[in-house]
């Protein structure tokens, strides 16, 4: 099998004037051709590093490699990317390695067509026509199965959905036709029929083409439907590589055991989940040592599903939006995001709601809120309706209703501390007393999310994606609300990570009485954490049962569909 890249022994730091931080230490691995190796490991690892790095996308400064090569194989001559001029790169970025990037919304142009964008990549690379570039497009969207392929060619990004931008960056990554293919979390956050359908699509590609593919994620359970070697990083080192069957059923390290034994899918409803540092302690010099103790688990008990002990009420809730309209602008058409829906959550549950992308979920949850106003329909509140509530009463009521958006990034102000950030209901809501009273309470918060005090002043672009939903998350517990909306809050985060939130959410549940409503399209974590859960389809609702019955017994041709393409390594 021949090698189309080989790194070795490579050392990244980051240097500013007062200090320098390593972010990888002594990397080595191959990729041959016709391979998928997945690198898997927490958010802060390196992986993104790493495969920033192949391509020289960080700019220098601050990033400096001290030492090691990055040896790629270009039509049979081998080229050290770390000391290629910027032709020679301009020349292999997107033309002989292509890398499709961890956010389609931020990685695409929101001011120029997708098809524009693609043509771009293609019109650099190759010697032909706008008019060849463009049939190259559609035929390129075709093989990507985006649908209406000469509709999508002139859409803008915001007009796709998540699943169709990542199938745009998959296409754009394709057209030069690639022999190495980088994939940096390019399933994150995508529900699990696109995730089926993008995961089936890339290893497709990769067989025609015979190309080697580098796929970064944290995601184990999609490691095991399309890797053929796994290497696992923790803190900018190599602790494991292996083959992925090898990986799965004996894996050797510590942490590739905790990264194992940390999906939600291997628990039953209630335990709790196990933790990095159960398997594992760490030293000052960073030598592992394996834990030998058994892990203790405990049972929680479930939620109140009480009939008398109603939190929230919804009756025949619906939200329409103009789709189209006559010349006069009468509205002749509408989009029904939430159509004639009731349920019920009771006071100290956690009541799932699952589905794919644009079924409903998260206007449903943002409607319960007021943040989206109804079009019809009954809320009410601990027994006081709330539908049209005046400004007056809703200020009050933010108090006891908190969201946890799904992007943390553009949930929190890149101009204001994190602490700032957290701080800030505080201030509006006029609690906490001064200014050193606020901060211990935010810095608290910060510690109860596992972050740093000392992380209080600290930016948000200074920070990892799982971080940022961890400060997300702490913002929303600031005010000690009684009912919180997790929209997607678990869904960018690492398994560790993950189980780590899953733990502070049913332990905040028990200490300070919440009710959940957690909004997700990953069912195994969603079976985990819920009592009931209600599958909604097209702005409906599909069914509803305990997690057990949905997840055991579903009753939904579309309930069967979504567990079906759950992967299989996340299956309990």
């Amino acid at each position: 099998m021949s090698s189309l890249l080989q790194i070795e022994n490579l050392d990244v730091d980051f240097v500013s004037d007062l200090s320098a931080t390593t972010a990888l230490q002594d990397i080595s691995f191959t990729v041959n051709k016709g391979e998928i190796v997945a690198v898997v490991g927490e958010s802060g690892s390196g992986k993104s590093v790493t495969a920033l790095s192949i391509l020289r996308l960080i700019p220098s400064p601050p990033v400096s490699y001290k030492q090691g090569s990055i040896i790629a194989s270009i039509q049979d001559e081998s080229v050290n990317m770390l000391s290629a001029d910027r032709g020679m790169l301009q020349s292999i970025r997107g033309n002989e390695i292509a890398m499709i990037f961890q956010e389609p919304m931020t990685s695409l142009n929101p001011v120029m067509t997708c098809g524009r964008q693609v043509m771009e990549a293609i019109l650099t690379h190759k010697k032909i026509s706008t008019r060849e570039a463009k049939e190259r497009t559609i035929h390129l969207f075709e093989k990507v199965k985006l649908p209406d392929p000469h509709r999508a060619l002139k859409r803008y990004p915001h007009q796709l959905s998540g699943g169709q931008k990542q199938r745009v960056m998959i296409a754009m990554a394709m057209s030069c036709e690639p022999s190495l293919l980088i994939c940096d979390e390019p399933t994150t956050a995508l529900d699990v029929t696109v995730q089926k359908n993008i995961l089936e699509l890339i290893k497709e590609l990769q067989i025609q083409n015979e190309m080697g593919v580098i796929f970064i994620t944290h995601d184990l359970g999609v490691v095991g439907e399309i890797a053929d070697r796994v290497v696992v990083m923790y803190k900018g080192r190599i602790v494991e590589s292996n083959s992925a069957p090898a990986i799965f059923n004996s894996p050797q390290h510590p942490y590739t055991k905790a990264l194992l034994g940390c999906r939600p899918a291997l628990h039953p409803r209630g335990e709790k989940l196990p933790v990095v540092s159960d398997f594992m302690d760490v030293s000052q010099t960073g030598e592992i040592t394996e834990k030998a103790t058994e892990i203790k688990r405990s049972l929680r008990p479930p939620g109140n599903t009480s009939t008398d002990d109603k939190l929230l009420s919804v009756e025949a809730l619906r939200v329409y939006y103009p789709a189209a309209k006559s010349f006069l602008g009468k509205v002749r058409q509408y989009v029904k995001a939430v159509d004639d829906v009731s349920l019920e959550i009771f006071k100290g549950e956690t009541l799932g709601l699952v589905g794919e992308s644009g079924c409903g979920k998260t206007t449903l949850g943002r409607a319960i809120l007021r943040l989206i106003e109804p079009t019809a329909g009954r809320l009410t509140f601990q027994g006081t309706d709330i539908t049209h509530a005046d400004p007056k009463v809703l200020r009050e009521l933010r108090k006891q209703m908190q969201i946890i958006f799904q992007d943390p990034y553009s949930s929190l102000n890149p101009r204001k501390t994190i602490g700032g950030a957290i701080a800030e209901p505080l201030k509006v809501h006029k609690i906490g007393g001064d200014g050193s009273d606020r901060r211990n309470r935010v810095t608290g918060l910060l510690e109860q999310v596992g972050l740093k005090p000392e992380h209080y002043d600290r930016y948000p672009h200074e920070f990892s994606g799982g971080q940022r939903q961890r400060i997300v998350i702490a913002r929303a517990l600031a005010l000690n609300p009684r009912f919180i909306v997790c929209d997607e809050s678990v869904s960018a985060l690492d398994v560790s990570v993950q189980a780590q939130v899953l733990n502070l959410l049913n332990d905040l549940k028990k200490e300070l009485d919440l009710t959940l409503l957690f909004i997700s399209h990953d069912l195994s974590v969603v079976r985990y954490v819920s009592d009931r859960i209600v599958v909604m389809n097209s702005g409906k609702i599909e069914e509803t049962g305990t997690a057990e019955e949905i997840y055991q017994h579903p009753r939904s041709p579309y309930t069967k569909k979504l567990l079906a393409s759950i992967p299989s390594g996340f299956r309990l």
